[in-house]
């Protein structure tokens, strides 16, 4: 097993909050395990919904603010999270959330979806070389329900990994370095059919919960079938910390555990056990895993001086 002060785990997201929803408890599980977490966010999510009415005037058809807004949320959500180390593609601004697939948005200038993929990877490369993570978590080919910018996410991530450790790719980023492991986003449907029985059952009861809908298995991103699963993290321990975390995207989530709503009011299961598909590297037998960095040996990377000095930083 990779001794715990060597483990370094990259995630890479569209926008803020995704991470929040899809790996809040597994970033916060090793980030409180003593682990040097790092989260890349694609955009600043400038084109999202805005669900509190006293802040509709920051969407992108009013004044246009909702970007720097979200910066400050994801900052406060990292906090809950215990991670230190967020970054977004190429600095902050350098990539705008391009809207739903289909939309004028998607061919703005700046776009995310518009981007040249090798030309976005090698932001991505340039870290993955300085941080030396062995896993990376990402989204499937889909993006997980088809957003431009999820789609986005997964294509610079895949070739950013591919890139990295290639020696004659612009080695003015860095010094080569190979992921030992790539995992998806999954979400087992077996699991959120139980959680979607509970909730409308909680739902039935007058007063239970502060939303009237339920969402249905479709509007999940990344439903698979149960088998598709390699690995499920248990982050129950940091159940609290997730829902803050969630909580502090407040422009785009409303939590009330264990159920929370986007911009739909379509509530949906909290999840804090978090399901991971391996595509590539080592899966040690046929159970699934409950380690995200399960069958990697220690390597001989110095983690100590780098995670102390990014401790006592800033974020870049």
């Amino acid at each position: 097993m990779t001794d715990l002060l060597t483990r370094r785990l990259l995630l890479v997201h569209a926008h803020p909050d995704d991470e929040s929803i899809n790996n809040g408890a597994t970033m916060a599980r090793y980030a409180a395990e003593g682990a040097r977490v790092t989260l890349v966010t694609c955009t600043l999510g400038e084109e999202g919904e805005v669900i509190p009415p006293g802040l509709a005037h920051l969407a992108p058809d009013r004044d246009d603010t909702l970007g720097p807004h979200r910066v400050d949320e994801l900052a406060a959500a990292m906090k809950k999270l215990g991670v230190t180390d967020h970054r977004f593609l190429g600095g902050p601004g350098r990539y705008r959330d391009s809207g739903m697939m289909g939309v004028e948005q998607n061919e703005r200038p700046g776009a995310f979806w518009s981007a040249d993929v090798d030309e976005a990877a090698a932001h991505l490369v340039e870290v993955i070389r300085e941080v030396r993570p062995q896993v990376l978590v990402t989204y499937d080919p889909n993006g997980g329900y088809g957003h431009p910018d999820h789609i986005q996410a997964h294509r610079v991530a895949m070739r950013a990994a591919d890139l990295s450790p290639d020696p004659d790719h612009r080695p003015d980023l860095g010094e080569p370095w190979e992921i030992a492991k790539v995992y998806w986003n999954r979400v087992p449907r077996g699991v959120l059919l139980e959680g979607f029985g509970r909730l409308r059952r909680d739902l039935a009861e007058p007063g239970r919960l502060p939303f009237e809908r339920a969402a249905s298995v479709t509007d999940v991103p990344g439903v698979v079938d149960d088998h598709i699963v390699t690995t499920e993290i248990d982050g129950t321990d940091f159940a609290a910390a997730k829902a803050a975390a969630m909580r502090a995207h407040a422009t785009q989530i409303e939590v009330a555990e264990p159920y929370f709503v986007l911009s739909n009011r379509l509530a949906q299961p909290l999840l804090t056990t978090e399901y991971y598909e391996l595509v590539r590297g080592r899966r040690e037998g046929g159970s699934r895993e409950s380690d995200l960095f399960e069958g990697i040996p220690g390597d001989s990377f110095d983690e100590r001086q780098t995670f102390g000095e990014q401790q006592n930083g800033t974020a870049l």
